[in-house]
């Protein structure tokens, strides 16, 4: 009689268990890495309040615009915005779901995290090729008393197309108007530095920055603390210099009006203020106004609901910017009204 109500009450937890996860949502999306620490987090954070689970690719940008656009995910993710007119041809909305830092990173032998003071220019022309060493008298004019080794450069950039570098190529694109001209910016650019390495991802910048002495690259500043990697201090365009962190990045967003812009696209590098982080990002969720599966668009739309009001302080604990109230109140009322799932 034991071995059969203990049999009977398996069959009944494993039937509750079937049924359980047969009835979660599976949302899917995919793109931007500059977001993927804190929206792993939110995932985490939704599926134990709500059951349903949040399938994310980490891919970048670009590879995040072409699921969106081959309907194979419930949502894409780009850290450069989508203009409005191709939003509109699409039938597709865009909203910013949070604010972070892109951030200079280097591996030099001895180097404390914010001891590398760099201005815009000198940032540009390292990029550009046109310094080459770390000795470099435009690099040692800017940080006397600390010790640079006499070594070659190495620049680590991305491989796919990145949001991140959009965000890196727009603030250069507007500090140096020789990088605008020979380079110019987007998700993918030909980059004029000679001695170059590619990663794919923030994770593969990162992981080449950390293995290769004397190099240099650019990361969301979230993957930039979780790898212990050294930071610079960077002039901003109040001509401080300024380390990055959330405060930083909250000093830059400061001034954006979000429902200016067509579509919320829009770049808040270099922004203006003492206390401003220059190379200061979003990252932009883009779905379809009418959706194929709508019941899909709906567990979306309440997943990021959540995230916006819910995960602010899940943001917080990794640097980044929540979106502020007012912003998030405008984005539901507006562009999440404009999808079609009911």
């Amino acid at each position: 009689m034991k071995f059969t109500l203990n049999k009977t009450l398996s069959v009944l937890l494993l039937s509750a268990t079937v049924s359980f996860n047969a009835s979660a949502a599976e949302i899917t999306g995919a793109g931007s890495s500059f977001i993927y620490p804190v929206l792993s987090k939110w995932a985490e954070a939704y599926k134990a309040k709500t059951g349903n689970n949040v399938n994310y690719q980490s891919i970048g940008s670009g590879g995040g615009i072409k699921q969106i656009n081959a309907k194979t995910v419930e949502f894409g993710a780009t850290d450069d915005p989508v203009k409005a007119d191709i939003l509109k041809a699409k039938g597709q909305v865009q909203f910013p779901a949070i604010i972070g830092g892109v951030v200079p990173v280097v591996n030099i032998e001895g180097v404390k995290a914010g001891e590398i003071k760099l201005s815009a220019d000198v940032l540009a022309k390292i990029f550009q090729g046109v310094i080459i060493s770390w000795n470099d008298k435009r690099i040692l004019a800017l940080n006397p008393g600390v010790k640079i080794p006499a070594n070659t450069i190495t620049v680590v950039t991305r491989s796919d197309g990145s949001g991140t570098t959009a965000i890196f190529t727009n603030y250069l694109s507007k500090v140096s108007a020789a990088w605008q001209e020979e380079v110019g910016s987007g998700k993918t650019v030909v980059w004029p530095a000679t001695s170059t390495v590619s990663g794919k991802g923030n994770e593969g910048v990162s992981a080449n920055v950390n293995r290769i002495k004397n190099s240099i690259g650019y990361v969301e500043y979230a993957y930039a603390k979780k790898n212990n990697m050294t930071y610079v201090s960077l002039q901003n365009a109040d001509g401080k210099f300024v380390l990055p962190d959330d405060k930083t990045f909250a000093a830059a967003a400061s001034g954006t009006d979000w429902t200016k812009f067509p579509g919320m696209a829009t770049f808040i590098t270099n922004a203006s203020g003492e206390n401003a982080w220059p190379i200061t990002g979003a990252t932009f969720v883009v779905m379809y106004k009418n959706p194929s599966d709508k019941v899909k668009a709906k567990q979306a739309l309440d997943f990021f609901n959540f995230a916006l009001k819910e995960g602010k302080d899940m943001a917080l604990n990794l640097d980044y910017v929540p979106m502020p109230d007012a912003t998030v109140s405008y984005i539901e009322k507006t562009v999440f009204s404009e999808v079609n799932a009911k």
